[in-house]
């Protein structure tokens, strides 16, 4: 293997473990206020919905295709299925769309 790999490697590892670390060694025994945590329990989602939402637009040529399975995904989402009904659920629904397109 070349060498390149693995100062590739060590810099992905140096790269992802400052981000972790600073924050542990200075804020260690210190209490966040409670606006900072609320914040920070958000940054996930935003970051979810952030990489998700476009994808949903340029999945194919055809928008609504994208449109249709994000509404039928969130409809069976918030009646409270699980994960893999809300998936199944939407295959389903964009295969029967695309009996009509």
């Amino acid at each position: 293997m070349n060498s390149w790999y693995w100062w590739m490697i060590l810099g992905m590892a140096v790269v992802t473990y400052i981000p972790r670390a600073i924050p542990l060694t200075f804020l260690e025994g210190r209490e966040l206020p409670e606006a900072v945590q609320g914040v920070l329990r958000n940054i996930p989602y935003a970051v979810l919905g952030a990489l998700i939402f476009p994808a949903i637009f340029f999945i194919q040529e055809n928008i609504w295709f994208g449109v249709i399975g994000a509404i039928a995904a969130f409809g069976i989402a918030s009646a409270g299925a699980n994960v893999m009904i809300v998936v199944l659920g939407s295959i389903a629904v964009l295969a029967v769309y695309s009996l009509f397109i």
